[in-house]
Formats: structure tokens, C-alpha cells, sequence
């Protein structure tokens, strides 16, 4: 059976070339041109993903995603964007959004992004408990606790997190989180991963300008201590 998938824009001519892109490569494609009307269609029925513009009438992207997160919604979201602004990319990010691309895009970059969210989506995770100093991850259960609080992660947060406790001690590059946590095989903007960082950080850090746990390796990318 085909994987469907939602796509959201208020641009006909942009949901056509995304619907005829998908559909080559292999998926069902349904369309919405406003928030309202993909808020209505995502309830009544199943899609393997939603392809979401940020900027919608009657309910933005925005919006609509951070209903859905509350409502418990987990369907993967991959965010399209005409702003390049970092704020921007955070507050799409914020809502609980898996990935964001930015407009303009190739049509090879849309289906190798949606591909590796539907891949990271479909994996499943071990039952294992990982800690490292005051950190613990649940795997399977989808939870992370911080000095025994439990942390409230967006989901690609706790899975970069439960990369980089599983990979205590390691020297991990940019790169190497995007394709092992992003599941991208090919040159993908790194920003989202210091994005991501920057949100950790802010959870499980005292002092940023000195983290005890995320440290930065200038010029490769980053490593989480292995402590006690």
C-alpha cells in the first residue's frame, strides 16, 4: 500500500509540483490550501505525513501544527518555509514540526527529506535505559529525565538527545548528527542541528557559556560527556 501524504500550501502551482514529485516517487498525495481545511482532513483521516507550509489562511502552518501536537497527534510534519531567518526555523520547530525546508527547493530535496522521516518514523527503538551523569532515556517509552524530572522534548529533540547519550564520550560532527538523527544522505543545513543543540541546552544546562554536558569541538561539531 502507498504511503499518503498530505500536502499544505495555498499555492496551486506549489502543490502541484510537490504532489507530481511525490507522486513519482512513489506515495498517494492529497492536497489542503488553507489551515482549516488540512486541520479537518487530518482528522478524518490517515496520513503517513503531512508536507506543511508555514504561511496559510484562516490557520497558519504554525497554527495547525501546534493544535495537532496538543490534540497528541504524532503524524510527521516536514515544514515549508520561505523565511531563512533562524528564529523562524525555531518557532516552526518549537511547535513540534520534524523538519523544516526553505523555499526555493529542488523536487530531489523534498523526497530525500521526506523519505528520511518517514524511515526515522518507522525504526524502532530499543527498551533500553541510557544515562549519562544526571541524564536518563527510555527508548521505547519515549521519555527523558533530567536530575529525575521528566523533560518535555519535541520528538527530534529527545532522538538527538538519545543519539548523543548513546554516543557518550564521542566527538560527533554536524554531519554525522544530520544523517544519524535527520537520516539525510546527502548535504543538508546543518543549522537544524545547532538549533537543536542550542534547545538541549537550554534544558539540561546551568551555565550555556560552560555546559557541563553538551560540549562544543569548534570547527567539528559536538560531543556529550560521559559522567558518572
Amino acid at each position: 500500500m502507498k504511503q499518503s501524504i498530505l500536502v499544505v500550501d495555498d499555492e496551486s502551482s506549489i502543490t502541484t509540483l510537490i504532489s507530481y514529485n511525490l507522486g513519482v516517487a512513489g506515495f498517494k498525495t492529497d492536497l489542503a490550501h488553507d489551515g482549516e481545511s488540512a486541520l479537518y482532513k487530518i482528522k478524518s483521516q490517515h496520513y503517513d505525513l503531512v508536507v506543511l507550509d508555514i504561511m496559510l489562511p484562516k490557520l497558519s502552518g504554525i497554527e495547525l501544527c501546534q493544535t495537532l501536537r496538543e490534540e497528541g497527534s504524532k503524524v510527521p510534519i516536514l515544514m515549508v518555509t520561505a523565511k531563512t531567518e533562524v528564529e523562524d526555523i525555531i518557532e516552526g520547530l518549537n511547535t513540534g514540526a520534524d523538519d523544516y525546508i526553505t523555499k526555493p527547493f529542488s523536487p530531489q530535496e523534498l523526497v530525500a527529506r521526506v523519505h528520511a522521516i518517514l524511515r526515522r518514523a518507522q525504526e524502532e527503538v530499543r527498551d533500553d535505559k541510557l544515562s549519562t551523569g544526571s541524564i536518563e532515556v527510555f527508548p521505547n517509552r519515549y521519555e527523558a529525565f533530567y536530575e529525575g524530572e521528566l523533560l518535555s522534548l519535541t520528538k527530534k529533540e529527545f532522538e538527538l538527545l538519545s543519539y548523543l547519550v548513546k554516543n557518550k564520550g564521542l566527538t560527533l560532527s554536524r554531519e554525522q548528527l544530520l544523517q544519524a538523527v535527520w537520516d539525510y544522505d546527502f548535504a543538508g543545513d546543518t543549522r537544524i542541528v545547532d538549533v537543536h543543540i542550542a534547545k538541549l541546552r537550554d534544558k539540561l544546562e546551568e551555565d550555556k557559556k560552560d555546559p557541563k554536558y553538551i560540549k562544543t569541538i569548534f570547527g567539528f561539531g559536538y560531543k556529550l560527556e560521559d559522567l558518572p
